[in-house]
């Protein structure tokens, strides 16, 4: 078995942020290497327990010309949302009348961002993302109803907000669990007929939107075209597979006759 050379380490240590070969002292890590491993864990606990600011999030997706509300889950506490996920997954009751007393036409997509398990990645990543996706659904002459901004939210909830709105998909925006070398991951999360019940098969997933995975224009161009083939084909999850990344065949030109 051959030795990597110490080029090739450092040639994988750029491809991927995974810790690979971080050497050792004795027995132990480096200390660069646990100092590294002891500040990314604390950068993702302070993402778990980041404060959630709809106010500021509700103006800045306002100013792109969309229709926000703001609801919360039965989640009271943050601390009750992390030791009880099945809060995060129903509204409360106030939130419940309010989208019964604004519902309004029945609509192609309802937007729902929400702060999930990082509301570091949706105060990032959420508003600049919105602004590339906007533009690609108008051009799929695709109507965006009513935007939630849900606090203590998990994916789930999408699904009631969305049949509260009578949405014909739920989109939503939400903070992905962080990791150790990415605190501010957000994810978007699509289903097609939403209701109280749906499973997470029944849902397609774009992840890792952050600075270093997918930029804001590689994942609004993958969002927007499975709600354009999710809206067409009535369908969502492991019957829609994604087939946005397929690049179309080469016409053939006609030959003309000399």
């Amino acid at each position: 078995m051959t030795t990597p050379t110490r080029r090739s380490v450092s040639r994988l240590r750029e491809l991927t942020p995974a810790r690979v070969a971080l050497g050792r002292a004795g027995a132990s890590l480096t200390t660069k290497a646990l100092l590294d491993f002891t500040l990314d864990h604390a950068r993702a606990r302070d993402a778990v327990q980041a404060a959630f600011d709809a106010r500021s999030l509700m103006a800045a997706l306002g100013a792109l010309g969309l229709d926000v509300r703001a609801v919360n889950s039965r989640a009271a506490s943050r601390q009750d949302y992390l030791k009880r996920p099945d809060l995060g997954r129903r509204l409360d009751q106030a939130s419940i009348e309010m989208l019964q007393e604004r519902k309004g036409a029945t609509c192609d997509v309802a937007i729902v961002v929400g702060d999930g398990l990082s509301p570091t990645a949706v105060h990032t990543h959420a508003v600049e993302l919105m602004r590339q996706l906007l533009p690609r659904l108008a051009a799929d002459h695709i109507e965006v109803g009513r935007t939630v901004v849900a606090s203590g939210a998990r994916v789930a909830l999408g699904d009631e907000i969305g049949a509260l709105l009578g949405a014909r998909m739920a989109v939503m925006l939400i903070g992905e669990r962080p990791g150790l070398s990415a605190p501010d991951s957000l994810g978007a999360y699509l289903t097609f007929a939403p209701r109280l019940g749906r499973s997470d098969a029944e849902r397609n997933c774009v992840s890792n939107i952050h600075r270093n995975g997918l930029t804001y224009d590689e994942a609004a161009f993958k969002i927007a075209w499975l709600v354009r083939e999710g809206l067409r084909r009535n369908v969502t999850g492991v019957a829609l597979k994604d087939e946005s990344g397929e690049l179309a065949q080469p016409r053939i030109s006609p030959v003309s006759s000399a």
